[in-house]
């Protein structure tokens, strides 16, 4: 009967160890996500920026369209936007 109580805690013990190393993995991947995410949002703000900046230096005639149009095509793309709608 001992013996069976030991292998039983054994077990137990395993697959805490099991499940606690699953949970720091889950951990680790959702933490890596949110970075990724922050930087995404980040980017994301800084090609708003720089459309917004063309925009302007176009409305002011600084730029040509044929400039604007190129500069304005990727940054839509780069924001996975599309640019033809």
């Amino acid at each position: 009967m001992a013996k069976k109580s030991r292998e039983s805690f054994q077990k137990r013990a395993r697959e805490k160890a099991r499940q606690e190393k699953q949970a720091e993995k889950r951990e680790k991947r959702q933490a890596a996500s949110e970075d990724e995410e922050n930087l995404s949002r980040a980017e994301e703000d800084s090609l708003m920026q720089e459309f917004a900046q063309l925009s302007a230096r176009y409305d002011n005639d600084q730029i040509s369209i044929e400039r604007y149009e190129e500069e304005r095509h990727r940054i839509f793309v780069e924001l996975g936007l599309d640019p033809d709608e």
